[in-house]
């Protein structure tokens, strides 16, 4: 019985050093598994550049936008002043339309209302 005990002494141990190793090779295979390769980065990068690309385009239509629509505010507010004006001058002599355009407020010369 005596020769019995060590030797299955070293299998137990040969046993418990196979399942360590199989454990590590497992362990070790699934932190690679959740590793990105080399061609998993490069696609990472490019599709980062494509939408880094499409972001830039959209800001370049979007200042684009924003300098028309500037522009026909612009031609609006010119428009409308110029409206206000000639209201005046047509109705300077009746309070109750004066009345109609309320305050009107520019750093230009052009004709006011006076308030009643």
């Amino acid at each position: 019985m005596s020769d019995e005990t060590p030797g299955n002494g070293n299998l137990i141990n040969f046993i418990a050093a196979t399942v360590q190793y199989l454990r590590d090779q497992m362990a070790t295979k699934g932190d690679m598994a959740q590793m990105a390769t080399k061609s998993d980065i490069a696609r990472l990068e490019a599709k980062v550049e494509a939408i880094s690309g499409d972001i830039e385009r959209i800001d370049l239509r979007l200042d684009s936008i924003e300098r028309t629509i500037r522009v026909r505010l612009d031609q609006m507010d010119a428009e409308i002043s110029r409206l206000r004006s000639v209201i005046y001058l047509l109705a300077k002599d009746r309070p109750e339309v004066l009345r109609l355009l309320g305050e009107h407020r520019t750093g230009g010369s052009e004709a006011q209302p006076q308030g009643s």
